[in-house]
């Protein structure tokens, strides 16, 4: 007789918020990231994409993805309810510039932490930072508001810059570790396969194959760097326990 799961026995469902409140720090590339990640090791997982004009997972990962509005309730809670609905499933929200407030307004009014916590979900806030001040800034913030209540993995994006030495100086950082905090680099890929990826809205499954309708139509050693950049981001990913 198969025992049905319960809150002790049930896979628990992980909510991958991927912010840093900063345009232009490189949120979608690791949304795109992660969800090429989960399909490649077959984790079931449903993207959300709060970005109303220029949604990258709607655009790169669309057979995966809804839209979730910030400002209507009814679209964030099914962030929420999926997961509650699949046992196991990752939920990957990609959160545009300047959502942050609106989404810490329905976490707040909703009680979406303590409905995280009885329903055994893990929320994690993945930190995307560029090498300037402001992300370490709004660090800051993040930790002052939520402090132990998350999972926060700090993502140090090499296609944003390469001396994170303001993050390491501040403080900042050796709060984060307190509270548990991951830390992963995406290290930089070459800017012209960047362009032809996104030039042919391809995903990177179908980028480092090539052929098809789909292939960003990079040549033999484009696709070779895609690989090798694509097995680093994979190596640091699994750090995060994602």
């Amino acid at each position: 007789m198969n025992e049905v799961p319960t809150l002790e026995t049930a896979p628990a469902s992980k909510i991958h918020l991927i912010g840093g409140e900063k345009g232009g720090v490189g949120k979608s590339m690791v949304s795109r990231l992660l969800a090429q990640y989960f399909i490649d090791h077959e984790m079931p997982f449903v993207g959300y994409d709060t970005d109303r004009s220029h949604g990258s997972l709607l655009r790169f990962y669309s057979d995966y993805a809804l839209p979730a509005l910030v400002d209507k309730y009814e679209a964030l809670d099914r962030i929420v309810e999926s997961a509650i609905e699949y046992p196991g499933r990752r939920v990957l929200v990609d959160l545009a510039a300047q959502t942050h407030d609106p989404l810490v307004k329905w976490m707040d009014e909703s009680g979406v932490l303590d409905m995280a916590d009885l329903s055994g979900i893990a929320l994690h806030y993945w930190h995307v930072m560029d090498s300037g001040r402001d992300s370490v800034d709004l660090l800051s913030r993040l930790l002052d508001r939520f402090g132990q209540r998350l999972h926060y993995v700090l993502v140090k994006n090499q296609l944003r810059g390469e001396d994170f030495s303001q993050l390491e100086t501040s403080g900042q950082l050796e709060r984060a570790l307190g509270l548990g905090a991951k830390v992963v680099t995406v290290k930089r890929l070459h800017d012209v396969v960047v362009q032809k990826i996104d030039a042919k809205n391809s995903s990177f499954w179908a980028a480092k194959n090539g052929g098809g309708i789909d292939s960003a139509g990079l040549g033999l050693m484009e696709r070779q760097r895609l690989k090798m950049w694509l097995s680093h981001a994979y190596a640091e990913l699994a750090k995060a326990e994602a």
